[in-house]
């Protein structure tokens, strides 16, 4: 039993079933349709990673609201010590997120009450006199909280991984060698017993996979290519699990038990990857990173080198270097750092509409109750209604603050983080 007074459950089978019925939708109603079937697996109220309960960015919340301001539907609002851009995670009664203070040099990890917002736990995890320097866009707490039945996983990049119960005693620590240079970014995931985790650094870059129970290394796959800050996603393919992540200049598709590389797929000049992949209509979509910033979608059925066979289509004008795409059926939406949506036909690349939304982003976007939530860095939210035909915008809404970690949906409730404070929007 959780400590919530629920019985236990593990992500990696919610993941499992959202990816099978999301890899098999060839319509926005048969999306919708089985995205219903799949939100009946899920307990109502929970997002216990990084994008949500199928990593990708959807969420099967209803009667969510639309519009919002300091003043209007806010249920609870709670200022948080030091910096942090990992989105919060929703588990049962509670929310989890990181955050640093001292500079970087106290790593933190702090569960608020889902209902009222209160603090219940802030405890250190781990302690650096010297972290070291990060991106001025970056935090030392960027990486979201992995919540898995009992446990919660923490990751600081090579400051370090930890794992705690659900009232914050710290179980296991473990740090992993490599140079993050920017600072940590990438998150963990998990797969059955395994804890998942790309280290991909200016010095050497690799996946390793952790016991969860223990933090014992399980395998380790050293790869070539340059530092990367994206967080892996497990997909079905042909009816078997396959771990895509995206590196620097390569992406590789994984056998995600024994770490084994299937394929990879060069895409030059890349590195400082951020956005994490998605997968439908049969394709991967990848972004290249900085410098070339293209987005691609490729097949993952491929064996070795599928650069030159497995690649459908490109988009090299206002593919993100932060923001993650988002799938919806036969449709792509994605925005760039400088504020450019775009809906994409998902098989072919073709544009269905842009949108100059302004502002700089880096947040991913939300697809929750029939509904696309992009957010800026400025606390702006742009509640838009999916559509290939046209932009379709519901409302515009705005707090105070800098806004870079991604919102979350849970409860009937958004979760919103900003540089102070975490806010419950909710009608």
């Amino acid at each position: 039993m959780k400590s919530d007074g629920r019985p236990a459950r593990h992500i990696s089978s919610q993941l499992t079933l959202f990816n099978l019925h999301f890899s098999i939708c060839n319509s926005p109603l048969a999306f919708m349709a089985a995205f219903l079937l799949t939100a009946a697996f899920v307990h109502a109220g929970d997002s216990p990673q990084f994008r949500g309960p199928d990593g990708e960015g959807h969420s099967a919340e209803k009667n969510l609201p639309v519009t919002w301001s300091e003043t209007e539907n806010i249920r609870w609002k709670t200022d948080i010590e030091g910096l942090g851009w990992s989105t919060p995670s929703i588990e049962g009664s509670q929310v989890w997120i990181t955050t640093a203070t001292d500079g970087g040099k106290s790593l933190r990890v702090v569960c608020l009450d889902k209902d009222s917002g209160k603090v219940l736990h802030d405890e250190e995890v781990f302690h650096h006199d010297s972290p070291g320097s990060i991106h001025k866009k970056n935090s030392y707490a960027s990486p979201s909280v992995l919540i898995d039945g009992d446990r919660v996983y923490v990751h600081f990049g090579k400051l370090g991984t930890a794992c705690l119960d659900r009232n914050a005693k710290i179980l296991w620590k473990k740090e992993l060698p490599y140079n993050h240079r920017h600072g940590p970014a990438g998150s963990p995931i998990v797969f059955g017993n395994l804890l998942i985790i790309a280290c991909d650094g200016t010095d050497v870059q690799y996946l390793t996979a952790l016991d969860k129970m223990t933090g014992d290394e399980v395998w380790k796959t050293t790869r070539d290519g340059a530092m990367a800050y994206s967080t892996p996603l497990v997909i079905q393919v042909d009816g078997q699990p396959q771990l895509v992540s995206t590196g620097g200049e390569w992406a590789m598709g994984y056998e995600p038990k024994s770490g084994k590389e299937v394929w990879r797929f060069r895409y030059p000049k890349g590195y400082s990857n951020v956005p994490r992949p998605v997968y439908g209509e049969g394709l991967v979509f990848l972004c290249s990173g900085y410098d070339s910033p293209w987005l691609y979608a490729v097949k993952p059925t491929g064996q070795g080198d599928v650069t030159e066979s497995h690649m459908v289509w490109k988009l090299d004008r206002g593919a993100p270097l932060n923001p993650s795409p988002l799938l919806l059926g036969q449709e792509l939406y994605i925005v760039s750092d400088g504020g450019i949506a775009q809906c994409l036909d998902a098989k072919s690349g073709d544009l269905h509409w842009q949108k100059r939304l302004g502002g700089s982003f880096s947040a991913s976007p939300l697809l929750a109750d029939g509904r696309l939530y992009f957010l800026d860095e400025a606390g702006t939210t742009h509640v838009v209604a999916p559509s290939k035909d046209e932009y379709k915008e519901l409302a515009v809404n705005t707090l105070p603050g800098r806004t870079q970690a991604s919102i979350a949906a849970a409860d009937g409730a958004l979760f919103l983080r900003t540089d102070t404070s975490v806010y419950r929007i909710q009608k």
